[in-house]
C-alpha cells in the first residue's frame, strides 16, 4: 500500500473543507438551532475528521463520516447537557436590512421551530430534508429502525406545522431547504 505524503493529505483536506464546510455549517446549525453552537459542533468535528484523515479511504465519501460525526457529537453534547442557551423572559428584537426582511423572519422562525423540536426529530427532518438522505441511511445515521424515522419525521412535520402553519410546511418538504437556513445578520456565506 502506497502512503500519502502528510503535505498530499493536508493538501486533500484543507481542499475538502473548503469545498464542504459551509454545506454542513448549515446542516449543522439546523441540528443545533444556534450558529455559534453549531460553528463550535463544525470546528470540533473538523479537527477530529482531520485526525482521522490520514486512516480514510479517500475514493469514500467524506461528506458521510463528516455527516456521522456532526449527529455523534451532537448527541454526546446533548446527553451530557453541554448548553451554552438559557431561557430569557423576551426574545430581544433583531435589527435587520430592509429588503429580505421577511426572508429572514421566516428562517429566524424555522430555526426556532426546529429548536423546539426533540433533537431526534430535528435529526430526522434534517437529515432528510435538508440533507436529502434517504431514510434508510437517516436510519443508520440514528442507529435506529427505518420505522422510527418514518415516525419522527412525520411527528416533527406534524408539530411544524402546528407552530409554523401549513403555508410555512408544505404537504412534500423538498430538499431544498437553504432558503430556510439564511446566515444570521453580519455574516456572509462566503465566510466573511
Amino acid at each position: 500500500m502506497r502512503r500519502r505524503s502528510t503535505e498530499g493529505l493536508d493538501a486533500e483536506f484543507s481542499a475538502f473543507v473548503h469545498r464542504r464546510a459551509r454545506h454542513h455549517l448549515r446542516t449543522a446549525v439546523l441540528l443545533t438551532g444556534d450558529w455559534h453552537t453549531a460553528e463550535d459542533l463544525v470546528q470540533t468535528c473538523l479537527v477530529k475528521l482531520y485526525r482521522a484523515w490520514p486512516r480514510l479511504d479517500t475514493g469514500a465519501d467524506p461528506d458521510a463520516y463528516l455527516r456521522r460525526m456532526l449527529i455523534n457529537t451532537r448527541r454526546s453534547w446533548w446527553r451530557v447537557g453541554w448548553r451554552r442557551e438559557a431561557p430569557v423572559a423576551s426574545v430581544p428584537d433583531r435589527a435587520g436590512e430592509a429588503d429580505g426582511q421577511d426572508r429572514h423572519a421566516v428562517a429566524e422562525a424555522v430555526r426556532q421551530a426546529l429548536g423546539a423540536l426533540p433533537a431526534r426529530q430535528r435529526a430526522a427532518l434534517v437529515l432528510r430534508f435538508f440533507e436529502d438522505l434517504p431514510e434508510a441511511q437517516v436510519a443508520d445515521l440514528l442507529g435506529c429502525s427505518v420505522g422510527t424515522v418514518k415516525t419522527h419525521t412525520h411527528r416533527g412535520i406534524r408539530r411544524l406545522r402546528e407552530v409554523l402553519g401549513d403555508e410555512l410546511v408544505p404537504e412534500d418538504p423538498g430538499p431544498d431547504l437553504d432558503h430556510l437556513v439564511n446566515v444570521p445578520p453580519g455574516r456572509r456565506r462566503d465566510g466573511g
